[in-house]
């Protein structure tokens, strides 16, 4: 099992614990409160608890080894996770403006708000330091599970932060009604933010082309462009947990052989795996130049050259996506050839 997963799993059974143990405290200031405030972010740790189990449970299928039902591995299990939890945060802002509604309409009286303010306060440091710590690791590890729990831990905190105002101001004006309105204006936030994750997850499951992390890798290869790397195109990205299975076609002078062709496709691999770490799967298609590939091929030692340098195509998440160029003052295609060396 790589380093990355089994910290991405000693990680996530450690949220869990916390889920735990901050539901259990949020639980105790809505006893002695019984503000629907408290009750509301109760029910939404009650989800954080849910979904630590499942993204716990998820991790551990995406770091077991491919096999021969899995040649990509297990990685997209933590796309269901992350799909799961985003559901049970939409499905527990409806339940919290119900529980708002029937405040509205059965009020309860609210009492010793001073020790829930500080047992709530103490719940919201503890997800913020844990939701940061989160997803900082899950970008690291292209692990969409963590984010998820990192940013709902995250969100978890902007919530608690304005109940624990409108707590406040309760306690100061005596404005009863502000508990069921502060419960449903999170309820809406809390909504969203599971809107936004399902969103997600299933753009990875939908195999969705990532632009940022496209944008990312394209400024990577502009910025340490190699002379004989005279094109690049039909790059894809395809996230397997926090595996990045990524294929291209790189266009080198025809004449080199196949050892000098591959040791083109080394220093690309090591450039990229540098980049975004060792869990890159990368295939690199090698094609041949053409004629029509001088024009923006600025080798400035070829001795078969047909045509003199005019200019350097820059790589862009549009151009370098395709499968085919044009040419820059003709309207030619470039073709590619499938007889080529393949990594």
């Amino acid at each position: 099992m790589h380093q990355s997963l089994i910290n991405n799993l000693r990680l996530q059974k450690t949220v869990t614990i916390i889920a735990v143990a901050l539901f259990i405290i949020k639980m105790i200031a809505w006893y002695i409160t019984r503000s629907v405030s408290i009750l509301t972010d109760a029910l939404e740790s009650t989800v954080n608890v849910i979904a630590g189990f499942i993204s716990l449970y998820s991790l551990y299928i995406a770091a077991k080894p491919r096999d021969s039902n899995h040649p990509y591995g297990h990685g997209k299990a933590e796309f269901l996770s992350a799909a799961v939890e985003g559901s049970l945060i939409f499905i527990a802002g409806i339940v919290i403006i119900y529980q708002a509604i029937y405040n509205f309409i059965y009020p309860r009286e609210l009492q010793k708000l001073d020790y829930g303010i500080l047992l709530v306060a103490v719940t919201a440091v503890i997800n913020f330091i844990t939701g940061r710590y989160c997803v900082m690791v899950g970008k690291r590890n292209n692990s969409l599970a963590l984010i998820a729990s990192g940013k709902h831990l995250q969100s978890d905190t902007w919530s608690t932060l304005g109940i624990i105002i409108g707590l406040i101001v309760i306690w100061l004006t005596g404005l009863k009604w502000l508990d069921g309105a502060i419960a449903i204006g999170l309820a809406v936030y809390i909504m969203y933010t599971g809107y936004t994750i399902v969103r997600s997850s299933v753009a990875g499951i939908m195999d969705e082309a990532d632009k940022e992390l496209l944008e990312e890798m394209v400024q990577l290869l502009n910025q340490n462009r190699r002379v004989n790397w005279i094109d690049l195109h039909n790059l894809r990205i395809i996230k397997f947990g926090n595996v990045l299975h990524t294929d291209c076609h790189l266009t080198v002078p025809w004449y080199l052989n196949v050892r000098e062709a591959h040791e083109e496709i080394d220093i690309l691999s090591s450039l990229v795996r540098k980049a975004f770490g060792e869990t890159v799967e990368l295939f690199v298609h090698a094609d041949g130049c053409y004629d029509f590939s001088c024009k923006i091929c600025n080798k400035q030692d070829c001795t078969v050259r047909k045509f003199p340098f005019e200019k350097n195509i820059t790589w862009t998440v549009d151009n370098i996506s395709r499968n085919t160029r044009h040419d820059i003052n003709t309207n030619e295609a470039i073709s590619r050839s499938n007889t080529h060396t393949i990594l």
